[in-house]
């Protein structure tokens, strides 16, 4: 085997581990880029108004380091890392934002009624439910769009051609869950958690074979959890209105300080979720089959 056979196929494409490689030094390219834009840059007052800006400028150079790889490195479209037009249907937008909004707010309310979660009322928070919900909108939309892209777009499908689906959604699920790991409150069980969400959020993109539908999975799940309940959100804490969501069962089972997607009552939500996308997938699947 030569060294040409390590980097190319016998058809002349660049290997899929290579091309993986290859996107994630853009990424880290492009990140620090835009580091420096950011720090140069007039930083808001508003702490959240700063992340925002963050999120934004590292989307534009995920979106830069897509489009290289599909332009000029792999000649496909944006259908292959689940973005194009025939990717973006009404039907599995629903889909992922129902099943990221249930798969949380059920096993939540759950815990409400099983008390292991409460509700503290009569606070003087100083947003609006409804200035907040619309400000939770504005934020947690570029920032699981970020994180769908990172680990569920381009390296995903890359890692798919040589792996298959299992092994990329192992790989990228694990790298789903390091992401948080230095996020406040971190642990063993709360990153584990979040590993099987990067399975839950990638099992949506193989179901619907759409990065939008995943998108709007993680956008719910987050928004859910920060403006309907007023929980903690992977360990940070966001403003509230007049009330908010407390812990008081056991961690394992709530998430603790982590919020309630760190426990096992959310891990239980996503295997209620996952089985709803292959029970919806086969019948789909049986459907197109007849006709």
């Amino acid at each position: 085997m030569t060294l040409r056979d390590l980097v190319f196929t016998p058809a002349g494409a660049v290997r899929a581990g290579w091309r993986a490689l290859l996107f994630c030094g853009l990424v880290a390219a492009f990140y620090s880029v835009a580091v420096q834009l950011v720090i140069r840059a007039p930083r808001p007052r508003v702490y959240a108004l700063f992340q925002l800006e963050q999120y934004i400028v590292i989307l534009i150079g995920l979106w830069l380091a897509h489009y290289i790889m599909l332009r000029w490195v792999d000649q496909a479209t944006w259908s292959y890392v689940g973005l194009g037009r025939g990717n973006l249907k009404p039907r599995v937008l629903v889909i992922g934002f129902g099943l990221g909004a249930l798969c949380i707010l059920v096993p939540s309310g759950t815990l409400l009624v099983a008390r292991d979660l409460t509700i503290t009322t009569g606070l003087r928070g100083s947003h609006s439910w409804l200035g907040l919900a619309v400000a939770g909108a504005v934020f947690f939309l570029p920032q699981s769009l970020g994180e769908e892209m990172l680990t569920r777009g381009y390296l995903f499908s890359a890692l798919r051609d040589s792996f298959g689906w299992v092994g990329a959604l192992a790989a990228t699920s694990l790298g789903f869950g390091l992401l948080h790991y230095a996020n406040p409150g971190a642990n063993v069980q709360s990153v584990s958690v979040v590993v099987f969400a990067g399975v839950f959020l990638g099992a949506i993109l193989l179901a619907t074979e759409s990065l939008y539908a995943a998108w709007m999975a993680h956008f719910a799940w987050n928004w859910s959890m920060a403006e309907l309940l007023h929980a903690a959100v992977s360990g940070a804490h966001f403003p509230y209105s007049s009330y908010r969501m407390d812990d008081v069962g056991p961690a394992w089972l709530t998430g603790g300080s982590w919020g309630p997607e760190g426990g096992a009552a959310a891990v239980a939500g996503m295997l209620a979720g996952i089985a709803v996308l292959i029970a919806w997938r086969r019948r789909t699947s049986r459907a197109s089959s007849v006709t």
